[in-house]
């Protein structure tokens, strides 16, 4: 699986973005997560919102409320809708599938090349 992930940019405090990340395939089975992290300069990359095929969402706590992930499989695009963006939120962002192939059983965990976000103040 290849992940190409864009719509990064500049932005004001206050202001949004929205991210994609196109997918060469998109496995959305029960267990299979397609999610964003973050990393931000001098620190880990952190989780900032993943789904799965069962339409399960989870947010990490800085991301409740502002922003929001979805997946249409008819475009094998995930989507990172970012509102009320702050200085915090600046970073790399980073699309991931993983979870096991259900035709192989085989664990999969895929990253894309990321797409810098920066929020001035």
């Amino acid at each position: 699986v290849q992940l190409q992930a864009s719509g990064g940019g500049l932005v004001q405090a206050g202001g949004s973005l929205r991210l994609s990340c196109a997918a060469s395939e998109m496995i959305l089975g029960v267990n299979n997560f397609m999610a964003w992290y973050r990393q931000a300069p001098g620190k880990q990359r952190e989780l900032v919102a993943e789904t799965t095929g069962s339409n399960r969402v989870n947010y990490a706590n800085s991301a409740k409320g502002r922003f929001t992930i979805s997946a249409d499989k008819t475009k094998n695009t995930l989507y990172l809708q970012m509102n009320s963006l702050q200085p915090d939120d600046t970073g790399v962002y980073y699309c991931n599938a993983n979870g096991p192939d259900p035709r192989t059983a085989i664990e999969y965990d895929y990253w894309g090349q990321g797409t810098q976000v920066t929020v001035s103040s």
